[in-house]
C-alpha cells in the first residue's frame, strides 16, 4: 500500500478502538500532569478528549508518521499507530526498508489540514475520537478520517484506523447540546448489522454473497473479480477471509443523525496462487519480494489487512464508503 493512500483496484487498495460498555465500579477523578481531568472508573460519562488534546494528538501522529515514512523505519511511529493501521503501514515500511535501506527516496512530508474533531462522550476505557482532515496527498477534496484511541490514562493517543472518504461522503453525526458525539455499542440491535459482527458478515459475504451489503466496488464487484480470476489456464487462486475483532482491531462507530452509524472495522485476507505442473509463478512486485518468506516453487500466498468505513443503517443494506488494504506478508511454497 502506498502511504499516499491512493485508491486502487479492489484487491490492492492502498490508498481502533473498541466498543466498551460501562461496568460497575465506582468512579474517582484525578488531575493529570497535563491538567486534563481523567475519570478512573466506568460509570461517569465524559468526553473522551478535550479538543485541545485531540489537536495535540493529531500533530504528534503526523510528526511520528513522517519520521517513519522518511526513514522507512516502523519503530519511529510504533507508539502512535496500532491495530489495522499499524499492520497496513508496517508492511509498507518493512518492504520499503528492505528495498531502500537508506530511507524513502520519494518522501514528501504528510500535512493534514483543516481538522474537525468528532469526540464522543462515553464511560470508561478505552477512549477514542475521530479526526476529519484534508491532506496534501491524493485528491484535495478527499477527507482523511483517523480514529485515535488509548486504553488508559497512562497511554498516548494512537491511530488505529485511517481511511479516505470522497467529498460529500462524511455523514452528519448526532451530537448533544454541548457538541459531543454519541458512540454506538458493539451489540447495538437498532442497526442493520451489529458492529461487532460486521467483520464476520463481510467475510461471509465475500465467500457466499447475499444482500447484507449494497452493491459496489468493495462488495459485488470484488466478488465478481475473484470469481473471474479463481481459475485460469495454468494458475488457480483460492481466497480466505477473516474478521479482526479483538483488542485494537475491534470496531468502533458513531451515531449519525438518521439513527444509523458510521462504523470502522478490520479484516484479514489471504490469496493463494497455485501453479499447474510445469508452470512457473514469477514474482515481479518488489514489495512482495521484500516480504517473501520461503521459495516460490508451486504456490504463493499473499496476506493483506484491510480497514473499512461503512454506513450501517437502522434497516436495509450496509453501504461501503471506503476500504484501505495493505500487503502484510507473502509466503512461497
Amino acid at each position: 500500500m502506498s502511504r499516499d493512500r491512493g485508491d486502487r483496484s479492489p484487491r490492492t487498495l492502498r490508498s481502533l478502538n473498541r466498543f466498551a460498555l460501562a461496568t460497575a465500579t465506582a468512579a474517582t477523578v484525578a488531575v493529570t500532569a497535563s491538567g486534563c481531568v481523567v475519570v478512573h472508573g466506568e460509570r461517569e460519562v465524559v468526553p473522551t478528549a478535550t479538543r485541545a488534546e485531540a489537536a495535540r494528538a493529531l500533530q504528534d501522529f503526523v510528526t511520528a508518521y513522517n519520521k517513519a515514512d522518511k526513514a522507512y523505519d516502523r519503530s519511529q511511529d510504533a507508539d502512535r499507530v496500532t491495530g489495522a493501521l499499524a499492520a497496513i503501514d508496517g508492511g509498507k515500511l518493512d518492504a520499503g526498508h528492505k528495498n531502500n535501506p537508506a530511507g524513502n527516496p520519494s518522501h514528501v512530508p504528510l500535512k493534514l489540514t483543516d481538522p474537525k474533531f468528532t469526540i464522543p462522550a462515553k464511560a470508561g476505557w478505552p477512549r477514542w475520537f475521530v479526526a476529519d482532515t484534508h491532506a496534501n496527498k491524493g485528491s484535495a477534496e478527499a477527507h482523511w478520517l483517523l480514529v485515535f484511541t488509548r486504553s488508559d490514562a497512562n497511554k498516548v493517543w494512537e491511530v488505529s484506523y485511517l481511511t479516505i472518504l470522497a467529498a460529500g461522503d462524511v455523514p452528519a453525526f448526532k451530537k448533544d447540546e454541548d457538541g459531543w458525539a454519541e458512540p454506538v455499542s458493539a451489540d447495538d440491535a437498532a442497526l442493520a448489522v451489529q458492529p461487532r459482527t460486521l467483520g464476520s458478515a463481510y467475510t461471509a459475504y465475500l465467500k457466499s454473497g447475499g444482500d447484507t451489503f449494497a452493491p459496489g466496488t468493495h462488495t459485488s464487484k470484488w466478488r465478481a473479480t475473484r470469481l473471474k480470476n479463481a481459475s485460469k489456464p495454468g494458475l488457480a487462486r483460492q481466497y480466505l477471509d477473516e474478521p479482526l475483532t479483538h483488542g485494537d482491531y475491534a470496531p468502533v462507530g458513531l451515531r449519525t443523525t438518521d439513527g444509523g452509524a458510521l462504523v470502522f472495522f478490520a479484516t484479514r485476507h489471504f490469496e493463494k496462487q497455485t501453479a499447474a505442473p510445469g508452470v512457473n509463478i514469477t514474482v515481479t512486485d518488489r514489495n512482495i519480494n521484500a516480504l517473501l518468506t520461503g521459495e516460490v516453487k508451486q504456490s504463493l500466498t499473499l496476506e493483506f489487512v484491510s480497514n473499512q468505513a461503512v454506513l450501517d443503517p437502522t434497516r436495509g443494506q450496509v453501504k461501503f464508503l471506503s476500504r484501505v488494504e495493505g500487503l502484510t506478508g507473502a509466503k512461497g511454497e
